[in-house]
Parts: C-alpha cells; sequence; structure tokens
C-alpha cells in the first residue's frame, strides 16, 4: 500500500464479512458505545487552525471530518430503524461529499457535531443491545450497492467507520506531533 492509500485507509478498507458472531456483535457494540467519548478525549484542546488541517493532502479537514461522522451517524441509526420496522426497505444514499462541503460542516465548531455523537450512539447502543439475532438478520437494500445488507453487517461496517475516522486524526496528530 502506497502512502497515500494509507493514508486514506489507515486500517484497511472495509470488507464485508460473510458472518458475523454473537462475540464480534458485542465488540462492535462497545466499539461504537466508547467512540463519542475517545474521539472527544482526541480532540481536546485542539485550536481552530488544528481542525481546519487536512488529514491528508487532497481529503477533508478534521472539522469536516468531525461533522462527516456525525452526518453519517444518523444516517445510519435511520436505516437501522428503517430495517426493523420495515421489510427490506430500499433506502435514501446521500452526497457526502458534498454534505461535507456544506457551510455547517467547514465552519461550525465540532462541538455540536460531538453532542450529536454523543447522544446519538448513546441511544444507538441501546437499540443493538436490545436486539435480537432475528434482528440483526434483517435488512435493507442500498441502491448503489444493489444489494440487500444486514443489520449486523451495518454494525460490522460502522465499527469499521468509528475506528477508519479515528485512525485518520490519530495520525495527523502524531504526524504534526501536537
Amino acid at each position: 500500500m502506497d502512502n497515500l492509500e494509507q493514508k486514506k485507509y489507515p486500517i484497511g478498507t472495509f470488507q464485508w464479512p460473510e458472518n458475523i458472531s454473537d462475540a464480534e456483535i458485542d465488540l462492535h457494540i462497545e466499539t461504537l458505545k466508547k467512540f463519542p467519548q475517545k474521539l472527544k478525549k482526541l480532540l481536546e484542546n485542539w485550536t481552530d487552525d488544528m481542525l481546519e488541517t487536512q488529514y491528508r493532502s487532497g481529503g477533508w479537514t478534521v472539522r469536516q471530518l468531525v461533522n462527516h461522522l456525525a452526518d453519517s451517524h444518523m444516517n445510519s441509526i435511520i436505516r437501522f430503524k428503517l430495517a426493523l420496522t420495515e421489510d427490506n426497505p430500499t433506502i435514501k444514499t446521500y452526497e457526502e461529499a458534498k454534505w461535507a462541503e456544506l457551510q455547517d460542516s467547514r465552519s461550525e465548531p465540532i462541538s455540536s457535531a460531538l453532542l450529536i455523537l454523543e447522544g446519538l450512539h448513546s441511544r444507538w447502543t441501546h437499540l443493538l443491545k436490545t436486539m435480537t439475532n432475528k434482528e440483526f438478520s434483517r435488512s435493507f437494500y442500498h441502491p448503489e450497492l444493489q444489494k440487500s445488507i444486514s443489520l449486523s453487517s451495518l454494525l460490522a461496517l460502522y465499527a469499521w467507520h468509528c475506528n477508519h475516522h479515528f485512525a485518520h486524526i490519530e495520525n495527523l496528530k502524531k504526524e504534526k506531533g501536537w
């Protein structure tokens, strides 16, 4: 993997799992539960100049990345709830790169996004802990991927998503010596 690929995918690309054990589900839920506080701790004492730094050349700023996390995770919990209440619904996709260019993502203090993540992940992990194996097997249809995705696979994706973007920020902090 070259340096650009390493900066894009510091923990590797996501691989859709074929099967997910109960133990893996528990680990993924724990990742989601701990993520907001872990992220908040990583970002404490960051200045606006630091938040305006791109995590890689051509990438988003840290501010955009944190706001992206709030946007993406809001969409994910909605997808969970749709799949839990409807039979394999077709979800609405969104242009995440265009959302990251909107002014709330580019200039809003990250405190709002961190609050969203804290409340959202609290509710999300509560929901996840109450779900049965049968509920984790429920799915939605993703029109861009042209396939149905189970909620257990979506959980794995979002545990990876947390770790993926955390690594972007953590690696930038190490690279800059902050």
